[in-house]
């Protein structure tokens, strides 16, 4: 993929983080439907190309995912950060003002075509 590809929103890279095989096999599926280059992965860890990460927190301990996620921020302050949680307020302080860009947070249940929007950067 050039660069130039890569930088357009409906390409961009994105990383998928969930425990849950379904969870992450349907949102890639969709999303690479919609023209998204997704990957997923159960690991906290975003791999350093991807541009977008999508995180559903909730099979993982809210500190230690709230570290991570602290963690990648701070390393990688250009990234967007798509929260999928049953508990928004767990996350609120995700977008620290300190980011380019705060992190989106949306609430289950929450339908494909939302979280391609908020990947997209057409929700905030």
């Amino acid at each position: 993929m050039t660069r130039r590809a890569a930088a357009d929103p409906a390409r961009a890279h994105v990383a998928i983080v969930a425990v849950n095989a379904e969870t992450r096999g349907d949102l890639v599926r969709y999303l690479r439907e919609a023209g998204v280059d997704a990957r997923a992965d159960k690991s906290l860890k975003v791999p350093p190309t991807c541009e977008v990460a999508v995180v559903f927190p909730d099979e993982y301990e809210t500190r230690v995912v709230v570290r991570e996620l602290a963690r990648l921020r701070k390393q990688r302050p250009g990234l967007r950060v798509v929260i999928v949680t049953r508990d928004p307020r767990a996350f609120e302080d995700a977008g620290a003002s300190s980011h380019r860009e705060p992190a989106i947070v949306i609430p289950k249940p929450a339908w494909g075509w939302k979280i391609l929007d908020a990947v997209r950067g057409q929700q905030r």
